[in-house]
C-alpha cells in the first residue's frame, strides 16, 4: 500500500489531481477491507467449518463403536496402505487381517479388517470400529483433527477474501487510469496540431 502513502503525502499539493484523490480513496478502502473485512471473513469461515466438523465428530462417535475382534489369520498381502480422510493422524500404514467379531445384535461376523497397530498371531485380540449393523468402518475423526481442519479453512477463507479485495482494487484503479489516459488523448486531440506554436493563441 505504498501508493496510498504517497498519495496521502501529496494531498495538500496544488498539483494533485482529482483522479489522485479518487485513487487514494480506493486504496484506503481496500486497506480497511484487508484489515477488517478479510480477518472477519476468515474467522467466520473457520467458525462455520469448526461447528460443522464438530457435529460430524459427535455423529461419528455416536454411530461408530469400538469392538474387540479376534485375529483369524493374515491376508496374502501382509501390508496395504489405506488412507481415511476422516482419520487425520491415523492415515498411516494399516495392517489388514481376517478377524471375527460380534455384531451389536449378537450375530458373529468374519471379514477383512484393518488394524492401526501390528496385530498378534491368530487368536490374539485386535481393536476395530463398526457401525450399528456390525460392519467395519474407519475410526471416527477426533476433535483435534477437526479443529486443525477448521483453522486451515479459516486461513483459506482469509486469503481468498484478501485476494478478492486486492483484485478489486487493481481492477478499479486500472479502469480509472485508462479513463484518465483516454481523457488526456481527447484533450490533446482537441488542442490541434498547432498547439504550442507562436501566434496560435490569437
Amino acid at each position: 500500500m505504498w501508493v496510498l502513502w504517497a498519495l496521502l503525502r501529496g494531498r495538500a499539493s496544488p498539483l494533485r489531481r482529482a483522479t489522485d484523490r479518487r485513487e487514494a480513496r480506493v486504496a484506503l478502502g481496500a486497506l480497511l477491507l484487508l484489515l477488517v473485512a478479510a480477518p472477519a471473513a476468515g474467522w467466520a469461515g473457520g467458525a462455520f467449518a469448526d461447528a460443522s466438523l464438530q457435529r460430524s465428530v459427535r455423529a461419528q462417535h455416536a454411530e461408530r463403536h469400538p469392538v474387540d475382534a479376534v485375529v483369524v489369520g493374515r491376508l496374502p498381502e501382509p501390508e496395504r496402505y489405506a488412507g481415511d480422510p476422516e482419520g487425520g493422524s491415523e492415515r498411516a500404514a494399516l495392517t489388514w487381517v481376517v478377524a471375527s467379531w460380534q455384531a451389536p445384535d449378537g450375530s458373529p461376523r468374519t471379514g477383512e479388517v484393518a488394524a492401526s497397530a501390528r496385530p498378534g498371531p491368530p487368536g490374539s485380540s485386535v481393536r476395530i470400529w463398526t457401525d450399528a449393523t456390525g460392519f467395519p468402518v474407519p475410526p471416527p475423526m477426533d476433535g483435534r483433527t477437526a479443529r486443525t481442519h477448521a483453522v486451515l479453512a479459516g486461513v483459506g477463507t482469509f486469503l481468498l477474501a484478501a485476494g478478492c479485495v486486492e483484485a478489486g482494487r487493481r481492477l478499479t484503479v486500472g479502469r480509472m487510469v485508462r479513463r484518465r489516459y483516454a481523457r488526456l488523448d481527447r484533450e490533446w486531440a482537441a488542442a490541434g496540431p498547432d498547439w504550442g506554436r507562436a501566434g496560435t493563441s490569437g
